[in-house]
């Protein structure tokens, strides 16, 4: 399929398509999947297998990936946050499983470090978990995690990668939770790059840890729960397939994954530890170098290659003295996106990031064009 076929799809529909230099946003759809990927996906669809036996066998790929005891595939890792904490407050009890979200009576209570507060926490609370603050806005120690710690706590968060001033680091939240008996759930999203991150979090002690595929090429709404093997066990009762199953009225039937997502995340997963990552990083500079020629020497404004750590938002960081050109950096965001086509970038005060990482081949010659036009415009 041509990209102009791709453009037609949306557009009957009345749908804009869009050029994508924010990153892996959910909003605009998340993941840019391999062509490779796509293929394999095709292939899978011409058989169905045995849904158990699939989750199962591909989480053993997984979990020796990911360096953990047991993993399966989600619907996107919030999923596998929602299903992690169901874990931790049930275990593999089918009366507290089948009671849920009613989780009265239960440890039910999930300890998080108040400066960690964050939107997708809410998560860990939509089968009945409740978060439980520790520590105030000048953050929380090792002591005030311990002394919070009671009957009713299942489990202890982490938002990896942490840091920050007065957050406590994981291994010592991980310390904690050991010595208490208390399983450590870790929100790691997009730790994936480099390699070595992907063993980190279980590598530490970790007991479950939660992934976006979508960061590594796999599909948008597809996610991996790992760790260690009871608790993954009681996760996996608790999702689609322990419910259709029928050996327990799980929590997670909502929460479905379809073989070719299952598919796509370890075709994907495969690609992604054999890959030149050296010539990935190497094109998304490439790319940036078109975008910042494009508007080199441009007065009152300032532009810069700025290199992700984890490579999932490297682009060019513009930054604007609005006054002298006579236009916000909110204006230019709004003129990008309402443009044609259409540019999705993210900023904040008088700068945007015009992430590459996500752009598909060329689309960094309309990315140039279209941001020289309305930076011109503006003056």
């Amino acid at each position: 399929m041509s990209s102009e076929d791709g453009r037609r799809i949306y557009e009957e529909l009345g749908v804009k398509p869009l050029i994508n230099a924010a990153g892996n946003v959910t909003l605009i759809g998340g993941s840019r999947v391999p062509d490779r990927v796509l293929e394999a996906v095709a292939q899978a669809n011409r058989y169905y297998v045995d849904m158990e036996e699939l989750l199962k066998k591909s989480g053993e790929y997984i979990a020796g990936v990911f360096g953990a005891e047991a993993a399966f595939v989600t619907s996107g890792c919030g999923a596998a946050l929602a299903l992690g904490a169901a874990a931790c407050v049930s275990g593999s009890d089918p009366e507290k499983m089948e009671r849920m979200p009613d989780t009265t009576g239960m440890k039910n209570e999930i300890l998080i470090q108040k400066r960690q507060r964050y939107s997708y926490d809410r998560c860990l609370t939509i089968f009945g978990a409740k978060l439980v603050e520790v520590g105030d806005e000048e953050g929380t120690t090792a002591a005030q995690l311990e002394a919070a710690i009671t009957d009713r706590t299942a489990a202890l968060h982490y938002f990896a990668p942490g840091g920050g001033e007065g957050v406590l680091p994981v291994e010592e939240v991980i310390r904690v939770g050991k010595a208490r008996g208390v399983p450590v759930l870790v929100d790691a999203a997009a730790q994936l790059f480099p390699l070595e991150l992907m063993k980190r979090y279980t590598g530490l002690g970790a007991d479950l840890v939660c992934y976006g595929a979508k960061y590594f090429g796999s599909f948008h709404s597809t996610g991996i729960l790992c760790g260690r093997k009871a608790l993954v066990d009681a996760a996996f009762r608790h999702c689609f397939i322990g419910f259709e199953a029928g050996r327990y009225r799980g929590i997670g039937r909502p929460l479905k994954v379809d073989r070719q997502g299952i598919i796509a995340v370890v075709v994907a997963l495969r690609d992604w530890l054999v890959m030149d990552h050296a010539a990935r990083l190497a094109e998304h500079e490439r790319k940036g170098g078109v975008i910042l020629r494009a508007i080199e020497g441009m007065p009152h404004v300032t532009a810069e290659w700025t290199p992700d750590s984890r490579s999932l938002s490297s682009g060019v960081r513009v930054t604007l003295d609005e006054k002298g050109l006579g236009k916000t950096a909110v204006q230019v965001i709004q003129a990008l996106r309402e443009g044609t086509p259409g540019i999705w970038t993210r900023g904040g005060g008088n700068w945007f990031l015009l992430a590459t990482s996500p752009m598909f081949d060329g689309e960094e010659q309309v990315v140039a064009r279209r941001l020289r036009e309305v930076l011109i415009g503006g003056r």
